[in-house]
């Protein structure tokens, strides 16, 4: 337990020691391209990375395909393309609606035909009985 404590107080002297010596900082003003270009260069990856991945999934090469358009011309185009046009294009594929809300709609039309039914409104499926 002795060796213990002389092993943690001599770390403790060590930080302690390390934590008062003065550390050298830089003051210059930075230009505003300076801030941006890192964040302005990570959203160009994410925004050709979005319209990859999409060009990528299977009922998307299949409807290129009927078009008459392979996946690799597809892919040759987008590298071609500006960063606006990307930018502008990965915007559009955010903004679709996915395939997920037909689902939801037809469970909506099925949940008020199956409340109708039970209230005696109409006779849609055969398996309710009306309250009325």
């Amino acid at each position: 337990m002795k060796s213990f404590k002389k092993f943690v107080s001599t770390g403790l002297i060590v930080c302690i020691t390390a934590a008062g010596l003065p550390f050298s900082a830089q003051a210059r003003i930075v230009a505003t391209e300076e801030i941006t270009a890192p964040a302005a260069a990570s959203t160009l990856n994410d925004s050709r990375a979005t319209v990859n991945q999409f060009l990528a999934r299977d009922e998307v090469r299949q409807a290129m395909l009927g078009q008459g358009v392979t996946s690799q011309a597809a892919l040759e185009r987008v590298a071609a393309m500006s960063d606006s046009e990307v930018a502008q294009l990965a915007g559009r594929i955010d903004q679709a609606p996915a395939g997920g809300d037909v689902l939801g709609i037809l469970f909506t039309v099925f949940i008020v035909l199956l409340i109708t039914d039970i209230m005696g409104l109409t006779k849609v499926f055969p398996f309710t009985r009306s309250v009325r």
